[in-house]
Order: structure tokens, then sequence, then C-alpha cells
């Protein structure tokens, strides 16, 4: 029996069925919406892509097109019964994989062809790829690959289809649409002939490998579209939106101006940093980020004041041309936590995100515990949380993780809904030395590909990166010629604020760390490993007492939470004693002020960064230099042989003694491991017919987060009340993934459960007490 209507969702309760044709429709005319015309969310978006203005009908064409086609593939039996039954249904065919077959019919494919300004291949691409979940060869995501049943019944010749095609034919000034075959999908003809001929396409389609870089930027620019169209329509329907009421209110939003970031985020950061110290004066070269134009690498000392020449940056490009918000891209959750805190909290709070995988945790943190930029301020929207990434797009200031806006690169879902925000923008990466190789390359490739405003910071660069940022068009600030003008920079990094102790291993070091905490020193120590960092945490508390303090990434987050921040809280007081053991999670942005720094060595860019967390503020007086107390550990993992012997080299050069911020830069400079020139290549950059998700940095197969077992019970009731549980969520070695514990229906599929057995409030999980 026909289906009355065909179903593109399932159904809510007490909500009204979402009809295949009316998503479909609703899908292209978001993309309309979004896209079409010279608004400057629609300019932005092209000129982001490097789509010329005059192949914009043509852009909006094709991305048209791939809407109305994208989920016909749903019009079939399995699909059906999947979204109008209680019980789980095997469904044959991924339904965007059937949609491509479709578009690979002879007669589809005859009639599209009409239109000259048509491309096939660009359209059946972003069919198949919007959901990331095609390949060539692998698995049950390879294209047309069946599970279960060797035949398929389809609903083809359903009125609802009949009248997509029909909107096609009048959208692409085409003829009156082809019969559908009636026959279910199986072997023979139609289907296995569209097949062949669909890889056989697939296989030539390449661009972006030749000179052909508009249909490159025509194909990159359509699946984009699609994606962010699809979301804007599924998401608003599913939660009660006008799509057009919805998508006018962020599309009409007013560019953002060099006045309104001053007023909104600049101009208070500057009154409080004016109350808490007395005064305040821009440095000149703060004042000289704004006349670096939209491609720039920044250079300076850590504590020297980038943050706040990065947004007078932003207001420099917002005076140029019509952006419609700010981003600050940080390496870390935890880093991009602080930019938020110390820059964008500022902005009302309904123009202002923090987006990371423990942003809501974080925001809802702050209401209890606020600093004064976010005082008083309510974050969390459950309505546009519920939106997930679109309910971002309406912001202004954002701090954000680079995963977040970055990883479409490595065809990251989310991070794809967000490209219409980010090529609205101008951005601000931070920490790049901190960027793993597979990160870096991913920057090369965004660089080259992509046409926006975007400022690159960091204290210290190896010298292979920064040529490689300068290849890639970016104007480094200060230059040298331009550092001899910039005396208050000049001055800063030339001052000797650091003293080189170097020691022969760990148990002179912890000496050393004791005899100083008892003077009344603050003393940071810094080890490669969590292991080591838990062992000398608790010798140090043995004998120190309670204020020593342990510092890493395995702690459930609620417990991380307060260790960040009673470690940030002893290091700005300077009236008494304080000791922290930390991991590398202290290297980027913490705004520690160690009078003694204790580190193992470490890569020489990894140190230089530590060396940074001594002495920011020169808060003792301009004749105080910290300790950079430094010795070998007993193995370099998780670095290598040669990356430590590189320091060493670094810090022979160096000798012991008086050492200053400019001498450190040079050092990394000739010590530092040189790298190979970055390729840029990405999958999204490469991918044609088919696309899977990649990893954006490297090593992320290592840790799993986790639910501690003695934590489940409370994490249910959480969840069932609707409160947030991320608190108890902890990354653990994978190897420390419990096997024996029972799993609760309601965990989600990416949390494992690890024993609470190896676990302590105060120094973290311990994974040398789990069996491997």
């Amino acid at each position: 029996m026909a289906a009355s209507h065909l179903l593109a969702k399932g159904v809510r309760q007490g909500a009204a069925p979402v009809t295949l044709e009316a998503h479909l429709l609703d899908t292209e005319q978001a993309a309309i919406s979004l896209f079409a015309g010279d608004s400057r969310w629609a300019l932005n978006f092209r000129r982001f892509f490097k789509v010329e203005e005059t192949a914009a009908a043509r852009l909006l064409l094709n991305l048209r097109l791939a809407c109305l086609f994208h989920d016909v593939g749903k019009a079939n039996a399995d699909f059906l019964r999947a979204v109008t039954s209680n019980a789980p249904v095997l469904q044959t065919l991924r339904h965007e994989h059937l949609s491509a077959l479709i578009l690979h019919l002879p007669q589809v494919r005859q009639w599209l062809a009409a239109n000259a300004e048509v491309d096939l291949d660009v359209v059946t691409a972003a069919v198949l790829t919007h959901h990331f979940k095609a390949s060539e060869h692998v698995g049950e995501w390879r294209w047309c690959q069946h599970r279960g049943a060797a035949r398929l019944a389809l609903h083809l010749g359903h009125p609802e289809v009949r009248a997509i095609l029909l909107r096609v034919a009048e959208v692409a000034d085409l003829g009156p649409p082809p019969a559908l075959p009636p026959e279910p999908w199986g072997p023979g003809a139609p289907w296995e002939p569209a097949y062949l001929s669909g890889l056989q396409a697939a296989r030539r389609f390449r661009p972006g490998r030749g000179d052909d870089g508009s249909r490159a930027a025509l194909l990159r620019a359509v699946k984009a579209g699609l994606i962010a169209a699809d979301a804007a329509a599924s998401g608003l329907v599913r939660e009660g939106h006008s799509i057009q009421a919805w998508l006018d209110e962020v599309i009409q939003m007013p560019a953002l101006t060099s006045e309104d970031i001053d007023r909104g985020v600049v101009e208070r950061r500057i009154g409080f940093v004016r109350a808490r110290e007395g005064g305040f004066t821009p440095r000149a070269f703060q004042l000289g980020a704004a006349e670096l134009g939209p491609r720039a690498l920044l250079l300076a000392a850590c504590g020297s004041g980038k943050t706040l020449a990065a947004w007078m940056w932003a207001q420099a490009q917002a005076r140029a041309r019509r952006i419609g918000r700010v981003i600050f891209l940080y390496p870390t959750r935890g880093t991009a936590t602080e930019g938020f805190r110390d820059y964008a909290g500022w902005a009302p709070a309904d123009e202002a995100a923090l987006l990371h995988g423990s942003a809501r945790y974080e925001l809802e943190g702050m209401r209890s515990n606020p600093s004064e930029s976010t005082a008083g301020k309510q974050y969390t929207d459950d309505a546009d949380a519920r939106l997930h990434a679109l309910g971002h797009w309406h912001k202004r200031y954002i701090s954000a993780t680079a995963d977040q806006f970055l990883a479409f690169m490595e065809h990251g879902y989310a991070s794809t809904c967000l490209l219409p925000v980010l090529a609205d923008c101008a951005l601000v990466i931070d920490e790049v030395h901190s960027f793993d190789a597979r990160m870096f390359e991913t920057l090369a490739g965004f660089l080259k590909s992509f046409n926006l405003p975007v400022l690159c910071m960091t204290a210290t660069l190896p010298a292979s990166r920064r040529e490689a940022l300068e290849r890639c068009g970016l104007r480094v600030y200060p230059s040298s010629e331009e550092r001899a003008k910039l005396e208050d920079l000049e001055w800063q990094e030339s001052h000797p604020r650091y003293r080189l102790e170097p020691v022969e291993g760990e148990a002179q070091a912890m000496e050393l760390a004791r005899a100083a905490f008892n003077e009344g020193r603050r003393v940071l120590w810094v080890v490669n490993q969590v292991a080591r960092c838990q062992s000398l945490a608790s010798r140090l508390r043995a004998a120190l007492g309670d204020g020593v303090r342990c510092y890493h990434s395995r702690f459930k987050l609620a417990d991380r939470q307060e260790a960040h921040q009673l470690t940030v809280a002893d290091f700005k007081q300077k009236s008494r004693a304080a000791i922290a053991v930390t991991t590398q999670v202290c290297e980027m942005s913490l705004d520690l002020d160690a009078d003694v720094l204790i580190s193992e060595l470490a890569p020489p860019t990894s140190l230089v960064q530590r060396f940074g967390r001594a002495n920011r503020h020169l808060a003792r007086g301009l004749d105080f230099q910290a300790r950079l107390v430094t010795y070998a550990p007993q193995g370099a993992a998780p670095y290598t042989e040669a990356e430590l012997a590189s320091s060493e080299a670094m810090l022979r050069a160096l000798g012991a003694g008086a050492v200053c911020q400019r001498q450190l830069a040079e050092a990394l400079e000739a010590h530092a491991c040189g790298e190979p020139e970055p390729s840029g290549s990405t999958r999204f950059l490469e991918a044609g017919y088919f696309a899977t998700p990649g990893s954006f940095r490297d090593g992320e197969d290592f840790t799993r987060p986790c639910v501690l077992d003695e934590d489940l019970k409370q994490a249910g009731a959480l969840r069932e009340a609707g409160r947030q549980w991320d608190g108890l969520i902890v990354s653990v070695p994978k190897r420390c993934v419990a096997k024996d514990v029972a799993r609760p229906p309601w965990l989600p599929a990416h949390l494992g459960i690890a024993h609470g057995a190896a676990y302590d409030a105060w120094s973290g999980f311990h994974a040398e007490e789990i069996a491997s």
C-alpha cells in the first residue's frame, strides 16, 4: 500500500509530522535566505570560499538543487518504517547514498544536463557527503553498501517526490522531469549501472588537485551551504521556530563596528585594568597591531599584552570590512575558558559565547563563582543549547577551542555547521606554537584555501613554523625594524627577569623546592607525565602539608575546575608561600606567576612556554629574578630523545645565570627541531564524492572520556532531572576503561566507564594502578 505521506523525521510527541516534501523545500528556502543576494552574510560566505561574484548565481543554483535532492533517498520502505515505528529498524541503505544514486540514473542526468550551469558532480558530491558517511572502499559507509536485505522497496513515484522534481525543473529552468524507476533497489538494472556510472564519475572528479580552483571553490561552498541549510531547516522546525523569522533575525544583524567592539569588550576590560592597577596606557605595539592588515602573525613575550593588541586588530578589521563577529580560538578548553573570562565575558551575555566540549558546565560554574567580567550574567539558554551549533549563530564575541571552528577541515559536522559564522568574522588564533603537527598542517591548509582576516599569535615560535606561516601570507609583527622602535616591548623582552639554574636530577630539585617554599616563595613544578606529577605532589604534600596543589588533565571536570581555580589563586597572591606540581596543562595562557619554576626537560618550545609562567608581571620589583630550575627526566616519553637533546643544547648555549625573554626566543629559534613544510592537505580540501571524518589533532585515540562506576547512579539521577552532569566526566587512557561494569542504557556511546578505586579528588585518576 502506498504511503499517504513520506516523512523526513521521526514524529515527536505533540509535534506535527515533517513530510519529506516540506523538509526539502524548507532546506532550499533556508539556503536562499542564507546565501542569496548581497547580504553581508552571503557576501562573506562567498568571499570565504573564494567564489567570484560573477559565479554567485551558479553557486546558488547548484546549492538549491543539492538541497532539493539531498534527502530524496528517504523515499524508501525502511526509512518510513524507521520514523513511524517504536522499534529499531535496520535500514538497508543510507538515505544519502540512495539520493546520490538517483542522481546517476541516466534519465536524471540527461534532464539536469540541459542547464549548462548545473554541475552534476558538484551536486552529487554534496548530496552524498552531507553526513560525512560515504566512502569508496570502507565498511558500512561504502557507497551503496547494503545491510540485511538485498532489495529495498522505493517510493520514487510518490506525489511528494514528483512535486520535488517539479520544483527542481522550476529552479533550473528545465523541461518536465523524467519518471523515476518503479523497481526496488537491488542487483541489476537500473540501479547497478547507475552505481557503476557514479563510481566512474567519482574517480574522475578531483577538484582542487589540479588547476581548476573555481570548481573546487564551488564544490566546497555547495557542500558547506547544504549542511548549514539542512541543519537550520531540521533544527529550527524541531524546536518549533519559524525558519524564516529565525534566519531573518540572524542574517539582518547589523555589521559589528569598531565602536561596538570598544564599548562591548575593550573599554570594559581597560576599565577593569585601570581600576585594579591605578591607571592604564596602551602600549605602542598594541596600537601598532591595528595597522597590520588582514593577515598577520603577532610574536611578543608572555605577559606583554598580546590579547588586547588582538582586540585592537579586530577593531581595525571591523573598520576595513563588514563583519559580524570576533572569534578567538585557543588550543585547549582551559585556555578558551580563560580567554572568555578575561575578554569576551565583558560583553553582554546575549552577545558572548564560550564554545568547547564542557563549555555549558564552565558557564554554569561562572554563575556561582563569577569573575568581574561575568558577574550577574546568565549565559546558558536551554532553547539555544537544543539547537546545538545553530544556537551560536547570533553571537558576536566567541571564545572557543580551535576544534570547534577548524575541525570542518577534517569533516567535523558541528564545525561545518558553524562555517557561515566563521566566514563572517575577524579570527584570532592564539598559542599557535602549541598546535601539534596535525593541527598545524590543518592551519596551513586553512590559511591557504580560505579568504578571511586572521591574526595568529604566540610568544615564541620555531623558525620553521614562522616561515611556513609567512608563506601562507601572514605578515610577522613586530619585524626586527619595528621592534627596535617599540621601546616598551623592547624593554620588556630584554629585561633580565629570570636566572637559569640547571640541577642534576629530581632529588636535587626536590630539596630546592622545599627550601624555596619554606622561604615563602611561590613554586611551580612542571613534569611531563601525569604519574610523576601525582607522585611528586604526594611526596611534597607529606613534607609540606595540604597547601600543595596537584594539577593535570585526569581529573573529573568538577575537581579539575576546583584545582585550576585554587592553583591560579595561589599564584596571583604574593604574601604567602605556594607550591603546585603540574603537567603541560600549565604551559598555555594560564596566568601563573611563579617565583621559582622547576621543570623537567621538554621540547624547546614547551620549555620556553613553561618559563613564561615565572615572574610574568614583575610583581616583586625590577631587581627580582625568578629561578628557572631544569633537570633531565628519567625517560623521554611522551617526547623523543631528539627533542630533549635540542633542549639540552639550548640550555648549554644559554648557560647558567641571568636571562631575558629575548634571549630565550633567540635560543628557541636556533635550537628547536625543524619541521617539514606543511602541505596543508586535509579531508575537506581533498574530498570529492566521498567524505568520512578524520582527526583534527594527533593522538586523539589515546584517551576516552569516562564516568566512574561509583558516580553512575548520581550521573543518571542528574540526567533524569535535566541537570548538567559533565562535572562527573574524566578522561582516562583507553587501557583503563572498565570492561567488567554493566553499562546503563542511558549512557552516551562516546562515554566509557572507569573504576572509581583508581580516583582521588586531590590527585586525580591514577592510571598506573590499572592493570594493562
